[in-house]
Parts: structure tokens; sequence; C-alpha cells
């Protein structure tokens, strides 16, 4: 069983999701507020010493065809910056549609008052893990 953090990259706020590998399940977590990008890192490295997952999946930001666009780099730089520091594995999972579809769950379970920044990016990070689960 396999411990992961699931991280949806945003420059002003990245959402956070916890899972197991056994059950394919993810819980979202609280998201953490960015500037052009970039986390406080202390709350990450709290984050990977409270969770002690297995590796991180960091979703990716594709378009719709599949190509890749600018934030897809900056994502792929975060996850670097998450091993450089930390030496943790990352592993990078396509996020296509993963916000719209969190959006949709969270009006669905409480309307518009569940729609805040955070919340919805932290349910996208529960998507991305899940699909990962789900693809491996």
């Amino acid at each position: 069983m396999s411990q992961v953090l699931g991280f949806d990259f945003g420059t002003s706020s990245i959402g956070v999701a916890i899972g197991q590998s056994i059950t394919g399940t993810a819980t979202p977590l609280t998201a953490l507020r960015a500037k052009d990008g970039q986390p406080d890192w202390s709350q990450v490295e709290r984050l990977l010493k409270e969770w002690q997952p297995d590796f991180v999946v960091v979703g990716l930001p594709l378009n719709m065809d599949g190509t890749e666009q600018p934030l897809t780099e900056r994502a792929r730089k975060f996850g670097q910056r998450l091993h450089g520091r930390f030496g943790i594995q990352v592993v990078y999972q396509d996020e296509r549609l993963t916000t719209v579809a969190a959006k949709e769950y969270l009006f669905d379970h409480g309307g518009y008052k569940q729609l805040k920044k955070g919340r919805v990016d932290s349910a996208a990070a529960q998507l991305i893990l899940e699909d990962y689960f789900n693809q491996h």
C-alpha cells in the first residue's frame, strides 16, 4: 500500500490531496497559497512530514488536444523543486478537465458556497490522484 500526496499546481493556489493506492481513493486537504507559483516551502515540508507519502503526483495542465501550454512547464518545475528540495519521487498525471469536474461535484453537493478557490483546487487534486490510481 502506498500513501500518496497529490498536487493541483496553480500560480496563486496549489490544491493538495492525500490518497491511498490500496483503496484508490483520495481526500482533499487545505490548499496552499502561492505567489507566482511559489508556495511557502515550509508548509510543503510540514505536509510531507505529516503524511509521509511514498511519492507525490503533480497534475500536468495540458490543452484539450494534449499539447503543452505555458502552465505545463511551470507545473513540471514545481515537481522538480519538490524532488530537489525533499528528495521525493514525483510522478506527473494529465489533469485535463479535473477543475471542471471538481466544480461540478462541489456545486452539486453544496451550491455556490462550495466553490471557493482553495476548495476547488484541492478537489481537483483529489481527482488527479484518483485518476492516477485508476490508470496504474
